[in-house]
């Protein structure tokens, strides 16, 4: 089990999230008052794109662990800068499968749909930083390092110190690709 380290959010359209001592998740939407809340897709590219595409993308939750990782390369990274709504702590959110469930304080719970494609507004944020969020393994595979996607299953109120329990879904497990 792990933790909320932060919960983040933003009624306009920017790059960094402000943190909030909470946020209320509505199922079906996402973060109550975000920019990216919505039954279709919010995110601008994606709007561009096709505006009547559901919204797997109404949660984005990072690995506090990136970002000291971060930090420790030079790097100021904090919660809610690299637009995540749910910091969290202890739980290896890149490993988990799609379809996982993340239990989040004592009532919201929302399933995990993918992985974050990172853009290059990361490297406007921090010069350099795209390459340490999006690499390659030994393959030659793209490898996406900064937090995934979500969508809200039953709503609640998240806060800072709340726990992360994890439900994995029924075997064989499909990994996460981005969305």
């Amino acid at each position: 089990m792990g933790t909320v380290e932060a919960v983040s959010r933003s009624a306009e359209y920017t790059f960094t999230k402000p943190n909030r001592d909470a946020i209320r998740l509505v199922a079906g939407l996402g973060v109550d008052g975000d920019v990216h809340a919505g039954v279709t897709v919010k995110h601008r590219s994606r709007v561009r794109r096709d505006p009547t595409r559901p919204n797997l993308r109404q949660v984005h939750l990072m690995h506090a662990e990136l970002h000291d990782e971060l930090n420790a390369l030079g790097f100021d990274v904090r919660a809610g800068a690299l637009g995540e709504n749910v910091t969290t702590r202890g739980v290896d959110l890149l490993a988990l499968p799609t379809g996982t469930r993340l239990h989040l304080g004592a009532d919201a719970v929302v399933e995990v749909t993918g992985l974050r494609n990172p853009c290059p507004q990361i490297d406007a944020f921090a010069d350099g930083l795209l390459k340490h969020v999006v690499g390659r393994d030994a393959e030659g595979g793209v490898v996406r390092r900064a937090g995934i996607m979500s969508v809200v299953l039953v709503g609640g109120e998240v806060r800072p110190g709340d726990p992360v329990r994890v439900e994995l879904p029924a075997a064989p497990h499909t990994p996460l690709q981005p969305v």
